[in-house]
């Protein structure tokens, strides 16, 4: 195939043009950046979460009796949405890794089961590539060190519930 031929895939479809999608969009752009953005957006939505899995977890009769197991059940429970928006992030920037560094493009052209493929020229895998290491690797790694974070947040608040 040569450099100068006209690409099938829609514009909508180009791994290029769905990275750019996720950097842009509300949700998807909390890790891009070495901000701390990604980290008080889950600490607000632990927050919201946390009167909530506190009022659940307060129909037990047992965690009734001892308020300082309450709160920590609560706390330990209000963990599971931030984790669940991580490895729903985590996906997301995963899939355009994969298509980033994939040689060639699936694509549907009208989006009623006929997918086809087109082999990238070299340019084009040349710029995807360099976007997948340079831009997406990184927020990859963000992504599972804060997705560690909270699962040992989540591991030892679980013992700390068992101690007290």
């Amino acid at each position: 195939m040569t450099e100068a031929a006209p690409c099938p895939v829609p514009a909508e479809q180009r791994p290029l043009e769905e990275f750019q999608q996720l950097s842009s969009s509300w949700f998807f752009s909390w890790p891009v950046g070495e901000g701390l953005g990604l980290v008080r957006n889950l600490v607000v939505s632990w927050m919201l979460t946390f009167p909530v899995c506190t009022l659940v977890a307060s129909g037990s009769w047992t965690l009734k009796q001892d308020p300082p197991r309450l709160i920590a059940a609560g706390a330990v429970a209000a963990l599971v949405f931030p984790l669940l928006l991580l490895v729903r992030q985590w996906l997301g920037w995963s899939y355009v890794m994969k298509r980033l560094l994939d040689e060639s493009v699936d694509y549907e052209e009208s989006g009623w089961y006929d997918g086809q493929t087109w082999k990238k020229p070299s340019s084009w895998r040349d710029r995807d590539l360099l976007v997948a290491r340079h831009e997406v690797r990184p927020i990859l790694g963000r992504l599972g060190r804060v997705m560690a974070t909270a699962a040992s947040l989540m591991l030892g608040g679980a013992s700390l519930c068992q101690v007290l």
